[in-house]
């Protein structure tokens, strides 16, 4: 049987929507389909966002906002290979409250603001598009980290040290402490693609000369995930018959060499990909004919997923269907009513 590959890393995750959207219907203490049990240590909450900050706060630890769906192969990994290590688990309970909210849930959440809200349209707000999806906040309710996607253990835990010992504070950038305390076994070297545009970008140019998207790959030199992304996901045919539909560059997260923006400006990438919140790497950032973003996706990704993503922008789909969720989700069931089998950890 034809196999279509699929997704996330660091990344990040899909699931059956269709039996999680079916949550409200359940009776109380009953569970979907696919549901992973969840530490007995997550916070019990009335999802008064407001109330749990301030009593994280008052226990001197900070929130973490776990957006989950039921199905969802790597909540499955996060909850099986990360919370279940007791270093992790110990780290995370001595310093944070976990908040764990179903992105197609109907439960009743008071937002920071004071806004009564469900779980499903909390989520959309904050524009949740991957599961997992954890929001790390600060003693105010700012988002000090945001993990799209799933993040191995190692990783995660970096992750949750850099918020607990609030390295935000002083500055210190994500990636570079995530490097000092876990480096991940890489090729060191920045991955290039034919056809690609070539150096030096002038994307504005790009912009002005061509009517397709454009995507733009945010790496750096030390980079397991971008390793796999060039070496195994992008020479996969189905991916790279999508992305042939777009324009594509290849940017170092880091480097002082100047590019054109596609709005124009002239500056270091690194300062660009500063301006764009660039956390991670690789994360892939789309943008329409105009050059304006319309899409990104962050972390490690599977290859249904980098599929699933190019084809969304390709095709213009995010302009009917704001949820790249649901697009996936549509994909996938159709894919196998034709009899074509979906493998989202491949």
């Amino acid at each position: 049987m034809l196999r279509l590959l699929v997704t996330v890393v660091l990344l990040a995750a899909a699931g059956l929507a269709a039996a999680a959207e079916g949550s409200a219907q359940l009776a109380p203490g009953m569970q979907n389909p696919g549901y992973h049990e969840q530490p007995a240590w997550f916070k019990t909450t009335f999802l008064d966002i407001r109330e749990d900050l301030d009593e994280a706060r008052a226990a001197d630890k900070r929130l973490i906002l776990y957006f989950y769906q039921d199905g969802c192969p790597y909540c499955a990994k996060l909850l099986r290979e990360s919370f279940a290590d007791r270093a992790i688990a110990d780290l995370t309970r001595q310093h944070f409250e976990v908040i764990a909210i179903n992105i197609w849930g109907d439960r009743e959440v008071t937002g920071l603001t004071g806004e009564v809200t469900t779980e499903k349209a909390f989520a959309s707000g904050l524009k949740v598009q991957f599961t997992p999806t954890l929001l790390m906040l600060d003693a105010s309710g700012g988002v000090v980290l945001r993990i799209n996607g799933y993040f191995p253990p190692h990783r995660f835990a970096a992750a949750l040290a850099y918020v607990a010992e609030g390295q935000e504070r002083g500055g210190q950038d994500f990636n570079a402490f995530a490097a000092a305390r876990a480096p991940e076994q890489a090729k060191g070297r920045l991955h290039e693609e034919g056809g690609f545009l070539p150096k030096p970008l002038r994307l504005a140019d790009n912009r002005a000369a061509s009517e397709r998207p454009l995507v733009v790959m945010f790496e750096q030199a030390v980079c397991a995930a971008c390793d796999e992304l060039h070496q195994d996901i992008l020479r996969r045919e189905p991916v790279a018959i999508s992305l042939s539909a777009l324009d594509g560059a290849v940017l170092d997260t880091f480097a002082t060499e100047t590019v054109q923006t596609p709005d124009g400006r002239e500056m270091p990438a690194r300062d660009w990909a500063k301006t764009l919140g660039i956390l991670y790497t690789p994360s892939l950032v789309f943008f329409d004919a105009d050059g304006r973003e319309v899409f990104r996706t962050e972390g490690g990704l599977k290859t249904f997923h980098i599929q699933g993503a190019l084809d969304y922008v390709a095709t213009g789909a995010y302009r009917w269907q704001p949820s790249f969720q649901r697009f996936l989700s549509t994909r996938r069931a159709a894919l196998e009513a034709r009899g074509i089998d979906v493998d989202l950890m491949d």
